[in-house]
């Protein structure tokens, strides 16, 4: 019981350091832009009804873990709220990472069931990964990861909306190995 407390403890000092770093005052264009440079991402920008963007999520585990961060939530390029994305997960686990993750929505259905109020990814939703070299298929259920001789901005992966939504999540740092139970939660604040 001790060592749970422990490892709990631990992971909740890496949510907290990941939560208290600064970031820049316009971490929102930044991590627009580092999307928008990448060649399979750029189409979903001039196609898509709207789109939800998180900088900085950071995510942690071992055996228990979890992931936060905070987003913007964007229709047709214009900010329309705040929202939270909130992961528990159990099973094997064990690492850190931060990454950033953007959500497109296809059409008013899908932004609508978004911005409801609390969503839920189910466990068939997966992001493409934009990394330097790598690619990978990331679930809430798990990962996947393959090298590449492709370009760095990740040209080579090939997405489809599933259910109205695609995602594509850019590594910033960190590594963590993942099989584990639970999807990612997302609560939607209005801007009024």
């Amino acid at each position: 019981m001790k060592l749970f407390k422990l490892k709990f403890s631990l992971l909740f000092l890496v949510f907290l350091f990941i939560s208290s770093t600064p970031v820049m005052a316009d971490k929102y264009s930044d991590t627009i832009d580092v999307f928008h440079s990448s060649d399979a991402v750029k189409p979903f920008f001039n196609n898509a009804y709207g789109y939800a963007v998180f900088p900085a999520v950071g995510k942690a585990g071992y055996f228990l873990g979890g992931a936060y961060g905070s987003g913007r939530v964007y229709k047709k390029e214009i900010i329309s709220g705040t929202a939270t994305l909130m992961k528990i997960s159990i099973g094997f686990q064990l690492g850190g990472q931060i990454f950033s993750q953007i959500i497109f929505f296809q059409d008013k259905h899908s932004y609508d069931e978004f911005t409801t109020g609390n969503f839920e990814f189910d466990g068939s939703v997966s992001a493409v990964v934009i990394t330097a070299a790598a690619q990978a298929q990331a679930s809430t259920q798990g990962s996947s990861a393959g090298a590449s001789l492709g370009p760095a901005t990740g040209a080579q992966a090939q997405t489809i909306y599933t259910k109205g939504m695609a995602v594509f999540i850019h590594t910033l740092g960190g590594l963590m190995y993942e099989l584990s139970i639970g999807g990612q939660k997302f609560s939607f604040i209005p801007i009024n």
